[in-house]
């Protein structure tokens, strides 16, 4: 079975405050007498699904675009986070995670917020803390996925849980859509898309799992 985790990127989706708001039109267009339909598309790289480059946050560092496949392609664990839980802490991470997999994806109650919010930003979203974030780098995680728009606490100042997670390598996937994925182990495929110019902070990216063959 495949799970499609990625977001319909439409103007009804929600953006990260002070990124560019989402703009889809028509270039040309058969209902106008144009030859062919073609699309202008403007939004920002952290838009929707997407991937988060150490660029995003480190001068000099890995760009998109050279993001490894063989860390964005590979066994993955989906943990599921109980609902009453505004964030995911060591703790947690230490009872839930069993090193089964380099790739972890967090199901939080996030998940409910792409039916329910529409194009609101919801602020107090789930979040994986500082300690969890190290925790998972101390022992070999190579990615980290969770189901809204940004893995830190909102309003964070210095952007540590990010810092600590890209400054090591991990690569970081924002807003995907867990919801009606059980808890449990699969493939998981993420391709952002390559990107050449500009500083290479991220990309939005599809990204499905794919479940195990037993």
């Amino acid at each position: 079975m495949i799970y499609d985790l990625s977001i319909p990127i439409s103007s009804g989706i929600p953006t990260y405050p002070g990124d560019p708001k989402i703009e889809i039109q028509d270039w040309r267009s058969l209902s106008k007498g144009d030859g062919v339909n073609v699309s202008v598309l403007r939004f920002g790289a952290h838009t929707g699904t997407h991937v988060d480059a150490p660029a995003h946050f480190i001068e000099g560092a890995t760009k998109s675009e050279f993001l490894p496949l063989d860390i964005l392609i590979g066994d993955a664990v989906v943990i599921e986070v109980p609902a009453e839980l505004n964030s995911i802490s060591l703790g947690f991470v230490r009872a839930n995670w069993k090193r089964e997999s380099k790739r972890v994806l967090f199901r939080t109650r996030n998940s409910s917020l792409w039916k329910t919010s529409g194009a609101t930003f919801e602020q107090s979203y789930a979040y994986l803390e500082l300690e969890a974030a190290r925790y998972l780098v101390e022992h070999g995680v190579r990615l980290v996925g969770i189901d809204y728009l940004s893995i830190e606490q909102f309003g964070t100042e210095g952007h540590p849980t990010h810092i600590e997670l890209l400054s090591k390598a991990v690569v970081i996937v924002e807003g995907l859509n867990l919801g009606g994925v059980p808890a449990g182990r699969y493939e998981l495929i993420c391709l952002p898309l390559r990107i050449a110019d500009g500083p290479g902070d991220g990309a939005p990216a599809r990204a499905v799992l794919r479940t195990l063959d037993h």
